[in-house]
C-alpha cells in the first residue's frame, strides 16, 4: 500500500496532517495527536 493511500487525520495542535502508522493499527480511532510533543502541548 502506498503512503498516499493510507488514512490521514489533522492534528488539532499543530494543524498538520499525519498518516496512519502500524503502531496505531489497533487504536487508530482514538489517535488524535501526531506526536507526544503535540499531546503534551494540547492547550
Amino acid at each position: 500500500m502506498k503512503k498516499s493511500d493510507l488514512p490521514q487525520k489533522i492534528c488539532p495542535v499543530c494543524e498538520r496532517p499525519f498518516s496512519w502508522r502500524k503502531k496505531w493499527e489497533k487504536d487508530w480511532e482514538q489517535v488524535r495527536y501526531c506526536s507526544d510533543k503535540c499531546r503534551k502541548n494540547k492547550k
